[in-house]
């Protein structure tokens, strides 16, 4: 979700264990204090032997079947409905059985806290009785492939990683969105003094106060732990903040196949023009470049976009307008790559796309890896008709594999293809 610091509202959580002060002391210190101390969390703390019968105030007993200590369902049962009506919670229960938490899986708990009580039950011996589990618990969620003795530490986790997201919690709300995980990366390294500790130094480019050397440090620095350390997040990170260049589509009227695999010359379609703008334009692509020789269609280009830039269109859509000013003609492939050369003075990384199996060509994730070690602008090349020119494939960088539904069929539009691409390299999740 697209986190900001407007629109939230205060988080309610309950949690119900066996061991209120455990909770309670962590609860009461540092950040989480403090937010809690100014309203920007509501967190409650239930005992569970608040809700146990008999003298002994018992709440587990012996597993059927054999085997260890196990949590009653009635106290449980009594607890939760004192935090919250059933229509008004959200009951989770962490347990090696759950969903692996992640930060979308926070994020969303975030949401669900700002409209219902989360209602965190701890767990502890053996687990707790499954019909309790199948009667009031709304989704299970797991800290990893391990055992621990109870489920306070998990729930104080979720609790922590919640509150890390509401404004004011933590002292500047950008330095959560730099977080590992938040955009799908890995944090960069962190220094602090002294500057030569025993022989290791802070590097040179930190302390030198060129912010934009900065970023592009660690930039580079969290590409690079991301792809030796933890590669298979790639698969859900949005690559375009850490790309030292722009990146670029062109969409090729001329050379491309007609459907008897003769080289042809295609028409412009409105359609392709203002979907592909749009997209280009929602993942941050800087320019869509249409390449045809023909100077009746390029013209017919800028007359298209010009009707929504300018008068009567731009004041009709505004955002329409924003797009297609991210739209720029050229002639031919050659010309367009020239062009992106001149303007970021460094050789273009060529992606061509295809919906043919080709030998060599490469998966988009194996790409995207490459694309974050290439340091050089990225343009995405995509053929209309019956596709891209052997000639245009083989002069590429590098070839995408096609973009598969799992059927025999494989007919996508160009916009379309275009669409799912951007989102796979660039789709903030």
């Amino acid at each position: 979700m697209g986190l900001n610091e407007t629109d939230f509202s205060v988080p309610r959580i309950s949690v119900v264990t066996a061991f209120p002060d455990v909770v309670k002391g962590y609860l009461s210190s540092s950040v989480l204090g403090r937010g809690i101390e100014k309203g920007l969390l509501d967190v409650s703390v239930v005992d569970l032997r608040d809700f146990a019968s008999g003298d002994y105030r018992q709440i587990d007993d012996y597993c059927y079947g054999g085997g260890g200590m196990v949590l009653m369902a009635a106290p449980l049962e009594s607890a939760v409905e004192s935090a919250a009506a059933r229509e008004n919670r959200y009951v989770v229960y962490p347990s090696p059985q759950g969903r692996p938490l992640c930060q979308e899986l926070v994020e969303d708990l975030l949401s669900v806290a700002a409209r219902k009580r989360l209602v965190l039950v701890c767990g502890r011996y053996e687990g707790v009785d499954e019909r309790f589990v199948r009667r009031h618990v709304d989704m299970e969620i797991s800290m990893g492939d391990f055992v621990i003795t109870g489920g306070e530490l998990p729930s104080l986790a979720v609790i922590d990683a919640i509150a890390r997201l509401v404004p004011g919690v933590v002292g500047s709300f950008d330095s959560v969105k730099e977080d590992s995980f938040f955009s799908g990366m890995l944090d960069n390294p962190h220094y602090t003094r002294p500057e030569d500790w025993g022989g290791d130094k802070v590097p040179e480019t930190l302390l030198e106060g060129d912010h934009a050397a900065i970023n592009r440090f660690r930039r580079r620095e969290a590409v690079g732990r991301t792809v030796s350390r933890r590669p298979e997040l790639l698969a859900k990170a949005g690559i375009m903040p850490y790309l030292e260049c722009g990146v670029y589509v062109l969409e090729l009227h001329h050379p491309v196949l007609d459907r008897n695999g003769r080289e042809s010359t295609t028409s412009v379609t409105g359609m392709d023009l203002h979907d592909i703008a749009r997209a280009c334009r929602t993942y941050g692509v800087r320019k869509f470049i249409v390449a045809t020789p023909l100077e009746s269609q390029r013209e017919l280009i800028s007359e298209v976009a010009s009707h929504w830039i300018t008068g009567y269109g731009a004041e009709f859509n505004p955002d329409r307008a924003d797009a297609m000013r991210g739209i720029k003609t050229a002639a031919s492939v050659s010309r367009a790559l020239a062009w992106i050369n001149e303007k970021e003075r460094r050789q273009p990384f060529v992606i061509a796309a295809t919906a043919r199996e080709r030998a060599g060509s490469l998966s988009w994730l194996t790409l995207k890896d490459m694309a974050l070690r290439a340091a050089r602008p990225v343009v995405f090349v995509f053929g209309t008709g019956s596709g891209l020119c052997e000639e245009t494939l083989a002069s590429a960088d590098a070839v995408m594999s096609p973009i598969s539904g799992g059927k025999e069929y494989n007919h996508l539009s160009v916009r379309s293809a275009v669409s799912i691409t951007l989102d796979r390299f660039f789709g903030f999740r």
